[in-house]
This record gives C-alpha cells, structure tokens and sequence, in this order.
C-alpha cells in the first residue's frame, strides 16, 4: 500500500517538476553544434561527478560504479543522447563540487548536492530529482525514536559536518564524536561503541542496505530537515531544462522509484509517499 501511494506521489511530482522547470534567460534551444546542446550527445562523451565512498548513492568498486547517484546518472546521460561508454566518472569531494563545474572539469554532478541559494550564485540546478531530510541510523533493537531520545547517548557524524551540531543545539545532552567518514562512524555503531549516526536518510540507509549490516541497523525514519538533490552544472551550460525534462520523464516511467528500491531498498527504507520532489524546482540561470 505505501509502495502504491508512493508511485501515485512520483506521478503527481513529475508533472510539477515539468512546470518548475529551469528556463534558460534568453529562451535558446541550445543547439549550438558543439556537443554541449539540447538533447544530443557529443562524440566526446560527457563527464560526471559523482560520490566514491557512499554506498547506495555513488560507489567506485575497482571500475565499477554503483548507487542510486549513478543510476540517476545514467539514466539522465542516456536520455540526453550519451551511451554508458561515452560517460566518464569522476569524484566530486563535497567541498570541490562547484570548483569542478566553474571549471569545466565536469559537466554534470550527481552526488547528493543539496540545492541551496548560496549554490545557485555559482552553478545551476536541475531538479531536484529526490528529498532527503536528516535522520538516525541506529541499531535494529534500538529504541531511539528521535533526537528528543539522544539525551545522554553517543551520537557520531564526520569531521566538519553539521549534522551532529543540527542535533547537539536540540539536545544539549548528548555527546557527539567524530570521525573522517561515515563508513567509520557506521563501523562503529555496528560495534555497539556508540549509540547512533545521523545525516541524510536516504544516505543513512545506503550504509543498512549493505550485506554487512543487513539485520543489524535500521534508519529510523524521523526526518527533522529537508534537503532537495539537485544536478549541478557549470552557469554557462545550455542543458539545464533537457536535464529537467530528463528527471520528470524518470518519474512519469517508474523508472526513479525502482532505481530508489534497487539502491536502498533492502534497508526497508522507502521515501515520505507524501513528498514531492519537484516542489523546490530547478533554478537555470
């Protein structure tokens, strides 16, 4: 039944999504001849960022490439004209994301790029294509329900983040720890050295999808922010509405709900039936 009204919802997001579509300033088609146009691939492939370490969304695994990022990726690249060997994958550091579109090293990114308006002053967005929101990622017989229940317990993110201090300034009580990666602070929950991990649901859920922890941890399914995933590109690229309409046709077919179940599925985690992925629209400009 959540599955059917979940499909209903991608529907009904698709069609908004057309409508909050990123129109480019000066109406051009963009079909300029040089590969970089509406619709048409380019002889010289097309180059796109993507996570290395986030298993579920964007995962390099020797030369294979896997998670949902990548399959959205994949999909988009497909519809505007490229083929899987004309796509060449490359890592986008969370801190280097709009450094590489402003200088061409990438054309597009997938790697959980949250539209902001601090972002849009230097790149465009497409999208967004999927509505994460801050969660917990606990062990299975927890019962932490929410951060109101992290008072006096052990709570992990990565160096830098802000996700912990999100919670830490509700809960004053609890008691954050460190480390480089989410792939440690999971490790370390597993272990049952501390109490919880948050940042984004669904990415959470990357890490319980894995055969590693199946059965062991569970995304708790209260999220308490929203963060709109967006595709990034370069200010100058005329591709933004082709990557728009790609993204509502991914819905309307099915196809983003199964890319979703095949990618994170096995967590038992399923997005709010109830969000629209579309509400935030795109912004080109």
């Amino acid at each position: 039944m959540q599955r059917t009204s979940f499909r209903l919802a991608a529907v009904l997001a698709a069609g908004a999504l057309a409508l909050s579509a990123c129109g480019s300033d000066d109406g051009d088609s963009g079909d300029d001849g040089d590969g970089t146009g509406a619709g048409g691939g380019s002889g010289d492939g097309i180059t796109i960022g993507i996570k290395f370490d986030q298993p579920g969304l964007g995962l390099k695994d020797g030369n294979e490439y896997t998670g949902m990022d990548v399959d959205v990726a994949r999909a988009v690249a497909e519809k505007l004209g490229f083929s899987e060997d004309q796509i060449t994958f490359v890592e986008s550091p969370s801190a280097q994301r709009e450094t590489m579109l402003q200088a061409g090293q990438v054309d597009l990114i997938f790697a959980t790029y949250s539209i902001t308006d601090s972002r849009k002053e230097s790149v465009q967005f497409a999208g967004p294509y999927f509505v994460a929101g801050q969660d917990l990622l606990v062990a299975q017989d927890s019962d932490i329900a929410g951060p109101a229940d992290l008072d006096g317990k052990i709570l992990c993110s990565v160096t830098g983040s802000t996700s912990a201090e999100n919670v830490k300034a509700e809960v004053p009580g609890v008691q954050l720890q460190e480390y480089g990666t989410y792939s440690e602070c999971v490790e370390q929950l597993s272990n049952g050295t501390i109490d919880a991990v948050t940042t984004d649901d669904v990415i959470l859920a990357g890490f319980a999808a894995q055969e590693a922890y199946a059965g062991k941890l569970k995304v708790v399914g209260a999220p308490f922010s929203t963060e709109n995933y967006g595709v990034g590109l370069n200010q100058d690229d005329d591709r933004c509405e082709d990557v728009n309409a790609a993204l509502t046709e991914l819905w309307e077919e099915g196809t983003m709900e199964q890319i979703i179940d095949d990618n994170v599925g096995a967590a038992g985690f399923t997005p709010n039936p109830e969000t629209n992925p579309a509400e935030a629209g795109g912004h080109c400009a």
